[in-house]
C-alpha cells in the first residue's frame, strides 16, 4: 500500500521568511503552532516530508553542514512535541541553474514519492507561493495555499480534522 503525505513548503510555512535569506540557526524563527500541527499530521498517519528551495547553497551564501544545523534545530523543535518529519528534501541550486528540482518543478516531489512509497493522488502540499501550488499540481498532488494571515495549525485544524 502506498503512503499518503503532507509535503510542507519550509520558509513562510514553517519559519519566518527572511528577504536575506536565512544563514544560521539565530535567523531560524519557527511560528508557533508547528509542532502541534505536524504531530496532529503524524497522528492522522500522514507522511511528513519538507520540501524547499535553497538556493543561499548555489549561492555560496551559506554550506549545506550550516544547512544541516538549521534543520537539526527544527528536529530538536519538534521532538519536544513527540514528533518529527519523515525527511527533508531540498533543492541547492540557483534559479539561473535550471535543474528539475527547483519549484515550481516537481522534482523533489517526484523523488519523495519514489524514495517513500507516496501516492501522489493522495497526498497534499502546503505552501505559501504560487510556485509551491505549481509544483504540486505538476506533481498530481493537492495543493493548499498557506496566506500571510494564516498559521500552519490552522491550516491543519481546517483541512485535516
Amino acid at each position: 500500500m502506498k503512503n499518503k503525505t503532507v509535503f510542507l513548503d519550509r520558509d513562510g510555512v514553517i519559519n519566518e521568511q527572511r528577504i536575506d535569506h536565512i544563514k544560521n540557526i539565530d535567523e531560524f524563527k519557527i511560528f508557533s503552532g508547528v509542532g502541534e500541527a505536524i504531530k496532529l499530521l503524524k497522528e492522522k498517519g500522514y507522511l511528513v516530508i519538507i520540501i524547499t528551495n535553497q538556493s543561499v547553497i548555489g549561492r555560496k551564501i551559506i554550506s549545506e553542514t550550516k544547512l544541516e544545523e538549521i534543520h537539526l534545530k527544527l528536529k530538536n523543535y519538534l521532538k519536544q512535541y513527540n514528533t518529527y518529519v519523515d525527511s527533508i528534501y531540498y533543492c541547492p541550486h540557483t534559479p539561473e541553474q535550471n535543474c528539475n528540482c527547483r519549484k515550481p518543478k516537481p522534482g523533489l516531489l517526484i523523488k519523495a514519492s519514489e524514495d517513500f512509497n507516496i501516492d501522489l493522488g493522495e497526498s497534499y502540499f502546503i505552501g505559501d507561493s504560487e510556485g509551491d501550488l505549481t509544483a504540486a499540481s505538476e506533481a498530481e498532488c493537492k495543493g493548499i495555499l498557506l496566506k500571510k494571515d494564516q498559521t500552519l495549525l490552522e491550516i491543519v485544524k481546517k483541512y485535516f480534522n
